[in-house]
């Protein structure tokens, strides 16, 4: 029987309950809300709305499985796959991998290219990722979980505020539409890379659920945190998610949406001009403010990233090779450093190509969402944890996400249209 005494029972909430859900949502608030979600507004309005609430929805069961399973086993869903089949080991491993590699390398290329904003300095691409990618190296090799635990905190707090002051300004002065503006349809076979792109990090990679799981099964550890500071944590990190994605696509309405204004869709292109937006509403003096907040963001997803698919790929390799989750540190030292070395190999290979290895990352990540989907469904099935409304909520999810990716995969190989 699992000893399940380390979880606490206390139902009080305070700033150091929070940490998983945090952790989540300072992954997720990267590139899909930064630049693909006011790239949204700003190309579409409001239209791409449905989508991005959609795609929270759907993905939102299997995000809550994985906080579910830690409290109710005091284990990962990597724990949990290894314990329903070997098979679901290796496939999450393998597809966790190679998402890791992506995703860590696309967030770093995007922080570095805030980073250059900021900075006097000219400097070259791969030398800003080369520091955006060491200091993560060393801050998380250096404090380990606590440290990140403790100032994604704050990154998520401060991004919070400074967005929606900045479209509750905008809301107030929006842009003035050009009179040939000709409104622009997302509904077609054209635009469906750019949605596909949109939900793959909406709110994150689905994988992120089992890394959640992780540090939620470490955080029960170490801080003894009761059931219901969990999902209260989990909850709130996942509805500042969603709720964000939808502030940041006011910001493109608002500020560029109709103006005649052509719309960089270049990533490294759009970050000049997302900074433009904050500081022509909320002022000229807050742009080395707001840009320094917002290279805050993307620093936090690269840190969350690394330490997330470092911890979450030694617990995979320790339950391969020797069938437990009680790794040391070493293991989630190598594999952060793994995860780092080869991500900047990725973006020595992409240099030049930011938006195509954005989007790339993103198409990959919903592509694959339905197999890490149908892999957490599996399993919470299996255990006997699933309410009928759970059940159906995420079938519903399956096919959602299934349906997206075969039309998309289809359109990609010239089958249709």
């Amino acid at each position: 029987m699992t000893d399940l005494s380390h979880i606490g029972t206390s139902k009080k909430l305070d700033w150091k309950a929070f940490g998983p859900g945090i952790l989540m949502a300072s992954a997720a608030i990267g590139g899909s809300h930064l630049i693909s979600s006011t790239q949204a507004g700003a190309l579409y309005g409001w239209q791409l709305a449905i989508m991005i609430i959609l795609a929270n929805l759907f993905k939102y069961p299997f995000y809550r499985f994985g906080t579910e399973y830690a409290y109710s086993t005091g284990n990962s869903l990597v724990a949990g796959y290894a314990k329903k089949s070997r098979v679901y080991l290796w496939v999450f491993f393998i597809l966790c991998i190679i998402s890791g590699i992506i995703s860590t390398g696309a967030v770093s290329l995007l922080c570095a290219v805030i980073l250059g904003h900021m900075l006097p300095l000219e400097m070259s691409t791969m030398t800003l990722s080369a520091i955006v990618m060491i200091s993560s190296w060393v801050l998380l090799i250096a404090g380990h979980y606590k440290a990140l635990d403790n100032i994604t905190k704050w990154i998520i707090a401060a991004l919070t505020i400074a967005t929606i002051i900045a479209v509750f300004i905008a809301a107030g002065k929006p842009s003035v539409v050009t009179p040939d503006f000709i409104e622009a349809s997302p509904w077609n076979l054209a635009a469906l890379g750019f949605i596909i792109a949109l939900m793959g990090w909406m709110p994150a990679p689905l994988e992120f659920s089992a890394i959640t799981s992780v540090w939620t099964a470490k955080k029960i550890k170490t801080d003894h945190t009761s059931r219901y500071q969990g999902m209260i944590d989990f909850n709130v990190g996942y509805l500042v998610s969603a709720v964000l994605a939808l502030f940041f696509l006011a910001l493109g309405v608002f500020v560029q949406y109709g103006s005649g204004q052509e719309i960089a869709m270049q990533g490294g292109a759009y970050v000049g001009q997302l900074i433009e937006m904050y500081t022509q509403t909320i002022g000229s003096w807050s742009k080395l403010l707001v840009t320094f907040v917002a290279f805050l963001c993307m620093f936090g997803t690269v840190i969350t990233c690394m330490d997330g698919y470092g911890r979450t790929n030694a617990e995979s390799q320790s339950l391969i090779k020797s069938g437990t989750t009680e790794f040391t540190e070493n293991y989630v030292k190598l594999w952060t450093t793994f995860t780092g070395v080869c991500a900047y190999i990725l973006i020595a290979f992409f240099l030049g190509q930011m938006a195509a290895l954005l989007k790339f990352a993103m198409i990959s990540a919903f592509v694959t969402a339905p197999i890490f989907a149908y892999l957490n469904y599996s399993l919470i099935k299996s255990e006997g944890q699933l309410t009928s409304f759970m059940k159906y909520f995420a079938i519903a999810g399956i096919i959602f996400l299934s349906g997206f990716s075969v039309l998309f995969l289809l359109q990609f190989f010239k089958i249709i249209g």
